[in-house]
């Protein structure tokens, strides 16, 4: 796991190689084809990478459905599933298991939008109060997504979505979860940006480009709601110019980057790769704290530390 640009497709390679493993993408974007350049596509073969078109939406609970018949082929193989990325919803779909919500229903979130549209938001703000007091305190009255899907999950299963929480299923394997970072957050935002220009010195606004011209294909689809996509799409929509493009795609890059440390965080039982600019490594099994502070742990090499920390326990 790690905050995107963090190196963690090299150090993967390198394990797979190392243990007979074969790779596992958990990535939001890796899934879809023809969103090569700007999702960082690996050429080493991952699996659960272009499986569905760009019109195509794809979703948590698919993900742990496809991973866990892969991870049990991988298994047969007598190989080593090695999962890498850092979509978390995805991995924790997978490994910490997902509540049983019902599917959506279009015809109830079409009549939920329309009270919306005739009440306004806090009206249903209130309705999910009634039904769901914990969820409504959690929700602002204006996040529209996240309350009507608060609403439909109580309105289609009788339920709170606290109480269907409690019924997520328990954890199928025993894991070793590792979160490779860069010590400084000023590093990982040097790479980001590096990242970014390489990826349109590439070609990437040529194969947003190609995308913008297919039929059917548009922006509020999730393959092109992806970072860098969705700024790029804006652009060739007229919405702003490249610059202007490029500065929004990096500060979404650095966002994302600060959502995936925050589900690191708390993530249960994760040991720490910190890394210097140089990329030697630091294992630790505290989360990073203050910037410039050394994390006490074993020093060295990223893979070199992971192959020692398994080797001295049970696999």
């Amino acid at each position: 796991m790690g905050p995107t640009a963090s190196g963690k497709t090299e150090l993967a390679i390198t394990l797979a190689e190392a243990l007979g493993g074969e790779l596992i993408s958990v990535d939001s974007a890796l899934v879809y084809r023809d969103l090569d350049i700007g999702s960082a596509k690996p050429t080493y073969p991952h699996h659960l990478i272009d499986i569905c078109d760009p019109g195509e939406s794809y979703s948590a609970a698919r993900f742990a459905s496809d991973a866990r018949r892969v991870i049990g082929e991988v298994r047969e193989r007598r190989r080593l599933p090695i999962l890498v990325g850092g979509t978390m919803l995805y991995f924790r779909a997978l490994l910490q298991g997902l509540a049983p919500m019902p599917a959506a229903d279009p015809e109830l979130r079409a009549r939920l939008e329309a009270r919306a549209a005739s009440e306004g938001w806090p009206a249903l703000h209130d309705e999910l109060r009634r039904l769901d007091p914990e969820s409504a305190a959690r929700i602002h009255p204006h996040h529209s997504q996240r309350l009507l899907r608060a609403l439909e999950v109580c309105l289609l299963s009788d339920q709170t979505l606290s109480q269907l929480h409690e019924q997520t299923p328990e954890p199928q394997w025993r894991t070793h979860c590792f979160a490779l970072a860069p010590m400084e957050r000023a590093v990982l935002h040097e790479r980001i940006a590096l990242r970014l220009d390489s990826m349109l010195a590439a070609g990437f606004l040529d194969e947003v480009r190609a995308l913008h011209r297919r039929p059917g294909l548009h922006g509020k689809l999730p393959a092109l709601r992806s970072v860098g996509y969705r700024q790029l799409w804006e652009h060739l929509e007229g919405e702003y110019d490249l610059d202007v493009a490029r500065a929004k795609a990096l500060a979404a890059t650095r966002q994302l980057a600060k959502r995936q440390f925050t589900w690191l965080r708390k993530w249960p039982g994760l040991n720490w790769l910190l890394t210097d600019r140089q990329g030697a490594a630091v294992l630790t099994p505290d989360p990073p704290g203050v910037e410039g502070g050394i994390p006490a742990g074993e020093r060295g090499n990223p893979s070199d530390l992971v192959l020692n920390y398994l080797r001295t326990d049970a696999m």
